[in-house]
């Protein structure tokens, strides 16, 4: 007796990726028009988890020719243009036999997909550290330094001493570890990009948490960037305790700022 086509509609909907060539096989011959309609949608998905699978592999081509170094680190950071809250690096250590998919720049990502990334590199890694610096020292030593900080915090926060770094696009001063420097970083390499997305999934729910003291800037939605309503909002209510200074003064006088 044939399966009722609702029961195979949620058989896909159970099958993990790596499953979805078996779905194909076990129904192709099914010649109803709502299993074929399903076996053509399990086809599109394996093809894109294909590519996929592929796309990583295109993305491991830092990993695989620095390899023998052993500990390979990526590092990343986020932050670096809003008005308010700290900037955040990420350094995470991959396993060699790495298998995560859909890695890539955090920026290129759904907050729904960084997250569930998040809880994946989290558990996956070999090691993770995280940067923070917040918006006084930026005010001090200025952005580009304030990163270099962040970077050096999140390197002396992992659990092991990694062998050689992949950087996005820069080289961190007072760092005796080997360094890659590689434009566009995050899109380029695995290590990388699990960087990218641990520095900003942390640094958004940082500026979450900030939203629920300070609600009138929308933190939550516009993460301290200059968002229209965030501008307005510095307008109208001046500078809160986690502004950088050195940021607003277009939008604050410099006298609201002492006070």
């Amino acid at each position: 007796m044939k399966k009722k086509i609702e029961e195979i509609k949620n058989e896909l909907k159970a099958a993990c990726e790596s499953e979805l060539p078996v779905f194909v096989k076990r129904y192709e011959l099914d010649q109803r028009s709502g299993v074929q309609t399903l076996v053509a949608k399990a086809r599109k998905m394996a093809d894109a988890y294909e590519k996929e699978k592929q796309r990583i592999e295109c993305m491991k081509k830092y990993e695989k020719e620095y390899a023998s170094f052993g500990y390979i680190c990526g590092i990343d950071e986020v932050g670096r243009g809003p008005l308010a809250g700290p900037v955040v690096a990420g350094a995470v250590i991959l396993p060699k036999d790495c298998q995560i998919l859909y890695l890539n720049d955090s920026k290129q990502l759904s907050e729904k997909k960084r997250e569930k990334l998040y809880e994946i590199i989290m558990r996956e890694a070999v090691a993770v550290g995280i940067g923070y610096v917040s918006h006084d020292r930026i005010d001090e030593i200025n952005i580009l330094q304030a990163t270099y900080e962040a970077m050096r915090q999140a390197i002396s926060k992992l659990s092991v001493k990694p062998d050689i770094l992949l950087n996005d696009a820069v080289t961190i001063p007072r760092v005796s570890i080997r360094q890659v420097p590689i434009i566009k970083g995050d899109a380029q390499s695995v290590s990388i990009a699990a960087a990218s997305i641990v520095a900003k999934v942390t640094r958004d729910r940082l500026m979450v948490e900030y939203d629920r003291v300070y609600p009138e800037y929308h933190f939550a939605d516009n993460k301290g960037y200059g968002a229209t309503v965030h501008i307005e909002a510095l307008k109208k209510y001046g500078a809160s305790p986690i502004h950088r200074k050195s940021f607003i003064k277009n939008f604050v006088d410099e006298e609201e700022m002492q006070n």
